[in-house]
């Protein structure tokens, strides 16, 4: 499955790029980004359909010790290992490892993660688990991650530790982040995955790593952005069609020039955002789907209205949670009754999406 390539190293501007270069083997398993986000949501599920509160407990460790392996791309036993009390710092939301292959590193955790371990460490039910939250037989971790690969229907393969471990590197490849933060995000003992490991001082490698997880954090969190894999390229002879599937599972269309294809790089499998501005969101009130030529066509929930003397701004929640914003004229805002919590088709044209290539 291997990523595009250039005739390079560098991207254009003179920076190397690893993506440029970077490609995975046929025969290498990995989850890619949206796999790894359809496992974290299964988890979610599984948490929340426990019965009893001691359940639920149980399973959301299992939860928390699954997102740490996404995230940091740490080893089974170096996340079993963890002491909740003094490895995880949430000030600076970092976790150090120090029972690994030699020295211990310290690596950077989403705000997501560091939320979701807060509201642990806040509840009594917690309490006594203290500095032995992730603290699991290996055997019964990896059976609920199997429980869970079937699920998303996965192979038990797919949800091994060590290849959850390799799908986070190979994400982090594919994002540009620089060889030697890899490297020392992961562990490994020798550079002997390429000859172009570089010295990088420790600041520039936090700085990096902070760079990157807010740089995820926008995909998913950011108005009107769908962040994805291209699922589908549908070459004209002007124009191409190109259809990305969200993390969120939305289907998004998008017509581009063949010269902004050949530009930007798209080809399926590859991943892109794609953004629309606020004025060229349509809003329409029905229960059905609405008889419109618009492509993109998506239902959600009104979620804020600031109503104004001539155009009105409209926050609108996909089931996912990613938001829209429409901005329309102030009558027609009077006219669909707007009102928190209804139902609204939020839609746009696919000529009005613009893809962009970290």
């Amino acid at each position: 499955m291997p990523d595009a390539k250039n005739t390079g190293p560098d991207g254009g501007g003179g920076r190397f790029r690893a993506a440029r270069i970077f490609s995975v083997p046929d025969d290498v398993k990995f989850l890619d980004t949206l796999e790894l986000t359809r496992l974290s949501e299964a988890f979610s599920a599984w948490t929340d359909r426990a019965g009893r509160p001691d359940v639920a407990v149980s399973r959301n460790r299992v939860r928390l010790i699954y997102l740490m392996l996404r995230h940091t791309g740490a080893r089974l036993g170096e996340v079993l290992g963890l002491d909740d009390r003094h490895d995880i710092n949430l000030d600076t939301l970092a976790v150090t490892y120090a029972h690994g292959e030699g020295e211990g590193r310290e690596v950077q955790i989403p705000a997501e993660l560091g939320e979701a371990l807060a509201e642990v460490f806040a509840n009594p039910a917690y309490a006594s688990l203290r500095g032995l939250l992730f603290r699991l037989d290996q055997g019964h971790v990896r059976r609920k991650f199997y429980e869970r690969a079937e699920e998303c229907g996965f192979t038990k393969e797919l949800v091994n530790p060590s290849t959850i471990r390799r799908s986070r590197a190979v994400e982090l490849l594919r994002d540009d982040v620089p060889l030697p933060v890899v490297q020392r995000i992961l562990g490994h003992s020798t550079a002997d995955l390429t000859a172009a490991f570089l010295h990088l001082p420790e600041e520039q490698r936090r700085k990096v790593e902070r760079q990157v997880l807010a740089r995820e954090t926008r995909r998913t969190s950011a108005r009107n952005a769908f962040f994805g894999r291209v699922a589908q390229v549908r070459k004209g002879d002007i124009q191409t069609q190109v259809v990305v599937e969200s993390l969120g599972g939305h289907a998004v269309s998008s017509v581009i020039t063949n010269e902004s294809l050949k530009n930007l790089g798209v080809t399926e499998g590859s991943f892109v955002t794609a953004e629309i501005k606020a004025p060229w969101v349509v809003l329409e009130a029905c229960d059905e789907l609405p008889r419109a030529t618009t492509t993109n066509r998506f239902l959600g929930t009104v979620e804020l209205t600031r109503i104004g003397e001539l155009t009105s701004e409209v926050i609108v929640v996909l089931s996912d949670g990613t938001r829209l914003c429409a901005l329309i004229t102030t009558q027609s805002a009077r006219e669909l009754e707007l009102a928190e919590g209804r139902q609204i088709w939020a839609m746009f044209n696919a000529f009005a999406v613009v893809l962009h290539v970290d």
